[in-house]
């Protein structure tokens, strides 16, 4: 059977198990995350609570990010995915008996949350890791893209079942609901062909610790600017939840349903920036700052938009810039870094996206509040276009640095394959062998696939 290019992921036979299980993962996170929110709000009243219950889910991997690495370098992916994915049905159980007995008090649900951002982690890098062994670096952008475009489908089919779920059936059940989300990853795991995979070699004696994964990205300058450009985009550039909701209730004076038809722009952002992603055969680092550029540019407009009407189109190209930005970066760290490596830099991945949207949300609120929605959207919008500017400029030095002397950077194992014959079901196509090159859903957030987040 052939598959478009578009599409190429899906020839392989675990890929296609892994897609299905992070639709369904991604829907079960996202109904999760709403029913958790409305009964802490439920219980509270304060929106000041439902953060904090937010922030205990992502603080540890800011903090305990490395380890996880570790873990991922050193002991199987697929065991710590398995094991992962089992503390999370348990943890996800007892929220629903929790709910159940109508808790009084929010501690036992922090703890909770807490538990449940230690387990991710812990495990995100190995499910990144993982992801590249289901489909191979011939078609990991693909399977980082389409990921993307299930991430952005199950965001909105989880809301909107949790959103008729609540009134319905109670919080319990869409607890219950996202436990079962991730028995269907289980199972996944359980029904791969071992012979399919694409195995990473495991962290050499003398490099599996902290360290080495820390020195390796300190060495790469390329690394480095790309997760600074990430950061930038991630907390100034990309925080529209913020500045949506902000110009939504300021000056376009459109209240909530204006803000609904802004979250409904920027979803088939997303999705058109997905499509895009995946239609490319290759995602270079020219194309991060092209895309990186977008989002500045569209932000800076976006801030004069004098209706909702113009405000929305402009949430499109940003969306799927967005999109885009984050599929290449992904790509670039799985593939520009050592397998031995691999799951202590996409560690340091999720540190940056972890800091820099803890970062980014108090940060342009206070600007939202204290100089306007629409200075706030054009401040922001400049930071982040000097941040591209900036990038380009090291990205040049680099090159013309190792043009004179390739050996002082790090060389990555493989590069994509270009594919120019029809595909069609059957063996892999094999990676390039090493050489120097010319940029993830969770997690497949849910990633070679994304990575499932449940």
């Amino acid at each position: 059977m052939a598959f478009p290019v578009m599409l190429r992921s899906l020839r392989h036979h675990n890929y296609r198990l892994w897609a299905t299980a992070d639709f369904v993962s991604v829907t079960g996170t996202w109904m999760q995350v709403l029913a958790l929110n409305w009964l802490i709000l439920s219980i509270t009243g304060s929106a000041t609570s439902m953060g904090l219950g937010l922030v205990m889910q992502t603080l540890p991997t800011m903090v305990l990010g490395p380890w996880g690495g570790v873990i991922a370098d050193r002991l199987p992916a697929r065991s710590v995915v398995a094991v992962g994915q089992t503390v999370k049905a348990l943890l996800s159980l007892l929220l629903a008996v929790m709910a159940l007995s109508e808790p009084s008090g929010v501690g036992p649900l922090y703890a909770i949350s807490l538990a449940t951002g230690v387990t991710t982690a812990l495990t995100s890098p190995a499910l990144g890791r993982f992801g590249a062994e289901v489909v191979g670096p011939g078609d990991l952008s693909n399977g980082l893209a389409l990921g993307s475009m299930l991430n952005s489908a199950g965001r909105i089919l989880g809301m909107s079942l949790a959103g008729a779920a609540i009134p319905l059936f109670g919080v319990a059940v869409v607890f219950f609901a996202d436990a079962a989300s991730f028995v269907a990853v289980l199972i996944a795991l359980a029904l791969m062909r071992r012979r399919e995979f694409h195995p990473l070699p495991p962290a050499e004696p003398g490099e599996r610790g902290i360290v080495a994964g820390l020195r390796y990205v300190l060495r790469d300058p390329r690394m480095l600017i790309m997760f600074g450009l990430a950061f930038v985009l991630g907390s100034l550039g990309r925080n529209y939840q913020v500045t949506m909701a902000a110009m939504a209730d300021g000056p376009l004076a459109a209240g909530a349903s204006g803000y609904g038809a802004l979250s409904v722009a920027f979803a088939v952002g997303t999705v058109l920036g997905g499509v895009y992603a995946a239609s490319r055969l290759h995602l270079p680092l020219r194309l991060l700052l092209i895309v990186a550029t977008v989002c500045a540019a569209g932000q800076i407009l976006s801030g004069g938009a004098p209706s909702l009407l113009l405000f929305g189109a402009a949430m499109v190209p940003i969306a799927a810039a967005a999109v885009v930005l984050d599929t290449t970066v992904s790509t670039r760290v799985q593939l520009d870094s050592p397998g031995r490596l691999r799951g202590r830099v996409i560690a340091a991945q999720g540190m940056v996206g972890a800091a820099s949207g803890a970062v980014g949300g108090p940060a342009l609120g206070a600007l939202c509040d204290t100089l306007g929605p629409r200075a706030a959207l054009v401040l922001a919008g400049s930071v982040s276009l000097a941040a591209a500017l900036a990038a380009a400029y090291g990205f040049a030095r680099v090159r013309r640095a190792r043009a004179v002397a390739p050996g002082l950077a790090p060389a990555p194992e493989t590069v994509p394959v270009t594919v120019s014959a029809p595909l069609t079901a059957g063996p892999p196509v094999p990676a390039i062998p090493p050489a120097p090159p010319a940029s993830l859903p969770a997690s497949v957030p849910a990633s070679a696939a994304r990575v499932p987040a449940s």
